[in-house]
């Protein structure tokens, strides 16, 4: 193991630690490897955060909310308003509502809402919270790959279900695994990285097969941009605990800000996870421009449709030209033109100054992952493929 030493414990040389997105130096690229938004946040949210350092210069001075409450009540408010999926919410003089398909039947409450330090950090405790070493944790075989990291950090085992040969999520097997393991899931929907997403349904009826007294994690990251959002489930299954992020369709990567929704029991459960490890995860900061960017719901779902109308473009034009692209509800497309090395066309795009995801993993490498950009940017990658 790189950087090895006599003094670390044991444990550590049996750590996989996951590995981001390229994140370069040299040149300006193009960035399209880390499904970041394109877009900047709501001026909304500039705003809260320098009126915040104006009026009370010791925001940074003291500690912050441990509870995050007003930002729980913030986020509580944002998903009523849009059902959870920013893309298809409707927005009619400044007001937003979900679409009809999206409506929640329920209130989200301001004790369903657990927040992190990003959705990774809330993932963390997801995983000490719910899950343990004596059954193999149930997931998918090519997924967000920080899931095997969290499995050799907390010493969880996890088995990995085969997606179809379409590259859809197995439901039936997914169950069958969990049923016969006695155990949890956890699964992105859309998965990452082929952008693929279940339907409600499908979620609902995977949920009804599952062990009921154990935990179901259903990962919401790119919800945001067309898929179905089962938050509206929550009510029906106790076990549900769905994470979701401002890093993708809030324009808030650099923030860190990732939240989960389920039960008031299971978030009490994941607060005194949180609390056993530290006490203040969000900063004053961080908090303010979370309210912020809640506030505005319809900068946001105008930033997602546009994301989703530029996703189906390329998509339409790669596959024009041979490529084979999967069906994405994501920000991003997995495609791969057959008979070429992933490789080489990632080198290639590097070399024309945009750069894209490519995972060395046996069955998908010579699959690209694009993020969706700007129509800009989408127009500069459309010019480099040709």
């Amino acid at each position: 193991m790189n950087g090895h030493t006599k003094f670390q414990a044991e444990r550590v040389s049996r750590l996989n630690p996951y590995v981001p997105g390229e994140q370069p130096r040299d040149r300006d690229y193009i960035k399209l490897n880390a499904n970041e938004n394109p877009y900047p946040p709501s001026p909304a949210v500039l705003q809260a955060v320098l009126q915040t350092l104006r009026d009370n210069p010791m925001a940074t001075a003291r500690y912050p909310d441990p509870d995050s409450l007003d930002l729980k009540k913030a986020i509580a408010s944002l998903l009523n308003r849009t059902g959870g999926v920013l893309a298809r919410a409707v927005v009619a003089g400044g007001a937003v509502s979900p679409s009809p398909g999206d409506a929640l039947g329920f209130e989200v409450t301001p004790e369903m809402i657990f927040c992190g330090n990003g959705s990774d950090e809330v993932l963390s405790f997801v995983f000490y919270a719910f899950f343990d070493g004596d059954r193999p944790l149930i997931t998918l075989e090519h997924t967000y790959s920080f899931y095997p990291v969290y499995g050799l950090y907390y010493g969880i085992p996890l088995k990995a279900v085969p997606l179809t040969p379409r590259w859809q999520v197995d439901v039936s097997g997914v169950a069958e695994a969990a049923g016969a393991a006695d155990s949890g899931v956890i699964l992105p929907n859309p998965n990452a990285p082929t952008g693929i997403a279940l339907s409600r349904e499908e979620v609902r009826g995977l949920l009804r097969r599952c062990p009921p007294d154990r935990a179901v994690v259903i990962d919401e990251a790119y919800a945001d941009f067309g898929g179905e959002s089962c938050l509206g489930l929550l009510p029906e299954f106790p076990n549900l605990v769905i994470v979701r992020t401002f890093s993708k369709s809030l324009s808030g990567a650099g923030l860190r800000l990732g939240y989960a929704v389920a039960s008031g029991e299971l978030c009490r459960v994941l607060t005194q996870v949180k609390n056993s490890f530290n006490h203040f995860p969000l900063d004053a900061l961080t908090q303010r421009a979370g309210i912020a960017a809640c506030s505005d719901p319809a900068w946001y779902a105008a930033n997602a449709a546009k994301i989703a109308s530029e996703r189906d473009s390329l998509a339409a034009f790669l596959r024009d030209r041979g490529w084979l692209v999967l069906p994405s509800s994501a920000n991003f497309l997995f495609t791969q033109k057959p008979g070429h090395s992933g490789r080489a066309l990632y080198g290639r795009l590097r070399d024309q100054g945009i750069l894209v995801r490519r995972f060395d993993i046996p069955g998908i490498e010579d699959f690209l992952r694009i993020t969706v950009g700007t129509a800009a940017q989408m127009a500069a990658l459309k010019e480099a493929l040709g």
